[in-house]
Formats: structure tokens, C-alpha cells, sequence
């Protein structure tokens, strides 16, 4: 055997390798995605709010941290609501979440804008150490009532802007850059209206 056709299929196995470990390692999926974010893809598509994209009856969808404060979307009218819906074991929502942390880095000391991060797997303590970990600083919640497949049906991540009407601005699942300069303006329009 030569030595170029010991190279050729060295470089095979070395591609072979890496794709496998992309396929069934969810960190590095995540890593892949992140990347992909950070070079322009999977930018939130952001468009004006539907006069119909009003979720009949807010009140009662609740959700609660781990100290057990609940917080009910009803009660928040006059706020910019971001919620979104992830699991620790999810790549997509791993690779967004650095993008979500430093949009809440950006708005949490305002009072218009609301941040709610629910754990698909209602696992409180298991997304907390994830948080702390990664070193973000963002609120976890759990589901605390039923909620409606118009807000979220089942894929992970999912995330949602309501306007300060209570109207849905934004719902989309799969990740996206969240700290990208267009999704930031978009949030400081909601809060302007």
C-alpha cells in the first residue's frame, strides 16, 4: 500500500469519525449549531403580530421556579413576554442558549420584559445545574397547568413573544440566534408600543 492511499484513508476514518461524533454527541451537535448561528444561520424570522394571534385566555397558563413562585402569563399583560421551551438533553436548545442568555443579559433589569425559560422535562433541579454549569444566569420554570397546543406542541425548542396586548409576536420551534441585533430591536419595538 503507498503512502497516498494511506493518507486518503486516514483523512475517510478522521471524517467518519468526527460526523459520528456530531450524530451521537449532543454537545457537539450543539457546538456544530452554535457555530452555524454565529455565521448567520437560523435567524428568528420576525414579522408583525396577526390581529388574530390573541391566545384566548391567558389566565391560568402558570408555570413555577424551584422556590415554587408561580407565575401565571394572565398576569403579565403590559409586559414583553419571552417564553421558551427547552430540555438540558436537547442539541438545538443547547446551542441556542448562549444567545438566549445574553438576550436576558441585555433586558433583565427591565421591568417590561419578562423572561421564561421552561424545562420540557419538569426536572427543576437537573436545568438548574445545567444553568449554573453553562454559568447563565436565566429563570427556570416547569409547566403548572395545562397549556395550549397554540403556544407549544411538544417540539423542542419552542419559543414564544407575546406584545404587551397579550398577543403572539413571534412562535417558532428549532433554535435560532436570539441575541442577533434585528431580534433585539425587535424586542425594544415591543417594549416601545
Amino acid at each position: 500500500m503507498d503512502l497516498a492511499m494511506v493518507k486518503k484513508n486516514g483523512w475517510n476514518i478522521f471524517f467518519v469519525i468526527i460526523l459520528l461524533v456530531i450524530v451521537f454527541v449532543p454537545s457537539s451537535k450543539a457546538l456544530v449549531l452554535r457555530g452555524l448561528m454565529e455565521i448567520g444561520l437560523f435567524k428568528p424570522g420576525i414579522s408583525a403580530p396577526a390581529e388574530n394571534s390573541v391566545v384566548s385566555g391567558l389566565a391560568g397558563i402558570r408555570f413555577k421556579n424551584a422556590t415554587g413562585k408561580v407565575v401565571d402569563l394572565g398576569s403579565l399583560k403590559g409586559k414583553v413576554v419571552f417564553l421558551n421551551f427547552w430540555a438540558t438533553w436537547c442539541p438545538p436548545c443547547q446551542a441556542e442558549m448562549p444567545s438566549v442568555n445574553k438576550l436576558y443579559q441585555r433586558f433583565k433589569n427591565d421591568p417590561n420584559v419578562v423572561f421564561i425559560l421552561v424545562d420540557g422535562d419538569s426536572n427543576l433541579p437537573k436545568a438548574q445545574q445545567y444553568m449554573n454549569r453553562k454559568k447563565f444566569d436565566l429563570p427556570v420554570y416547569e409547566v403548572d397547568s395545562a397549556i395550549p397546543e397554540q403556544l407549544f406542541k411538544g417540539s423542542l425548542p419552542t419559543t414564544v413573544v407575546f406584545d404587551k396586548e397579550g398577543r403572539i409576536s413571534y412562535n417558532e420551534e428549532g433554535a435560532a440566534n436570539y441575541n442577533s441585533k434585528k431580534f433585539v430591536e425587535f424586542i425594544q419595538q415591543l417594549i416601545l408600543m
